[in-house]
């Protein structure tokens, strides 16, 4: 069969296929299209963009999801020429600036190409459609860049402010770098805010994220958040339901450097204060803190979480990474290999261009 007989209706069709369109063509609507009133521009959102609105509590409907928009979005791309020079930017609000030119028209648009710069000041904003890769709206006070753009690999930079990327891209197509840490999308959706001295905070409300500088990782899924600080990369995920306390002694364990004492008295809050669902942050402090204070992070763990068969406290008091990702199986948030598939490839990608 000529392949563009599915799309056109151009060459030969298979038997198969002309069998089928004689089944289905019985049902063909041959009435006019209905008319529908047009809809204000700024009501126009993808469906993935309402869905930032729902809170998922199944890990099933969560793993769902993520495989939807790998798939949707490698069959979506796989049908379409490469990505153009240029992104469409619409404005939203005030006068955002693409490099020299200022978008000033109620709904006025421009284009935003590789190696360019769109920014907001404190009374603008923008959106962004990334053609089939998803779309992002730019906040007040943002300063954001285009690294890369190609089929392979799409890359920002956000230098301050803040954005809200939902992306139906192929995980690991999509990565936003920030003066702290990497952020490389999984089939989500997400807030990420940079301040002035290039900390940041990611937050989920979709699937999950990746963030990493260097070695340091962290995996973020929906309802969590992470911090980053220069020089030091992510700290620990956790859930924002999680208590006061508990997040207040993490971000001292994340990013301060107290005293033997200071930081028993830190993780003592954080054990002490861990619900099951905290199982998440138990998991990566289990590669972040030193040997004795890995023994305690395990025993808590494994009282939350069972360790599954093949993990010791041996080996993980050793940073064996096997039974690290073994154990995060029973979190119920995917399967943590695809991330490290995910991640070698989008790696690759990255040092192929430099």
């Amino acid at each position: 069969m000529d392949k563009d007989y599915l799309w056109d209706r151009s060459g030969d069709a298979d038997p198969e296929i002309k069998k089928l369109e004689d089944v289905l063509g019985r049902l063909r609507h041959n009435r006019a299209a209905p008319v529908f009133p047009e809809m204000p521009v700024r009501m126009r959102r993808p469906i993935l963009t309402k869905l930032l609105e729902t809170r998922w509590t199944s890990a099933a409907a969560l793993a769902l999801v993520v495989v939807a928009i790998s798939v949707v979005g490698s069959l979506v791309r796989s049908k379409q020429p490469a990505l153009g020079s240029a992104w469409k930017v619409t404005q939203i609000q005030g006068g955002p600036r693409l490099e020299s030119r200022v978008i000033k028209a109620s709904g006025g648009t421009a284009r935003l190409g590789l190696g360019q710069t769109l920014e907001t000041d404190s009374q603008s904003k923008a959106s962004i459609d990334l053609d089939e890769i998803g779309t992002v709206e730019v906040e007040p006070g943002t300063r954001l860049r285009v690294l890369r753009l190609n089929l392979e690999l799409t890359q920002l930079a956000l230098e301050r402010g803040t954005i809200h990327a939902a992306i139906w891209a192929p995980p690991g197509q999509f990565v936003v770098d920030t003066p702290s840490a990497v952020a490389v999308d999984l089939g989500c959706a997400y807030t990420l805010h940079v301040d002035e001295s290039g900390a940041g905070l990611l937050r989920t409300t979709l699937g999950w994220v990746g963030f990493k500088l260097g070695n340091r990782e962290s995996f973020i899924p929906a309802g969590a958040v992470c911090r980053t600080k220069p020089k030091l990369g992510p700290g620990t995920p956790y859930f924002e339901d999680a208590s006061e306390s508990f997040r207040a002694a993490l971000v001292k364990l994340d990013f301060e450097r107290g005293s033997v004492e200071e930081r028993n008295a830190e993780l003592n809050i954080v054990l002490a204060e861990a619900r099951p669902k905290d199982a998440l942050t138990l998991w990566h402090l289990l590669s972040r803190e030193d040997e004795s204070e890995r023994g305690r992070v395990f025993d808590r763990l494994a009282k939350l979480l069972p360790a599954p068969p093949g993990v010791t406290r041996e080996g993980i008091l050793r940073g064996d990474s096997r039974m690290l990702d073994l154990w995060w199986g029973r979190l119920g948030l995917g399967d943590i290999s695809l991330w490290r598939h995910w991640e070698g490839s989008w790696s690759a990608k990255r040092g192929a261009e430099r």
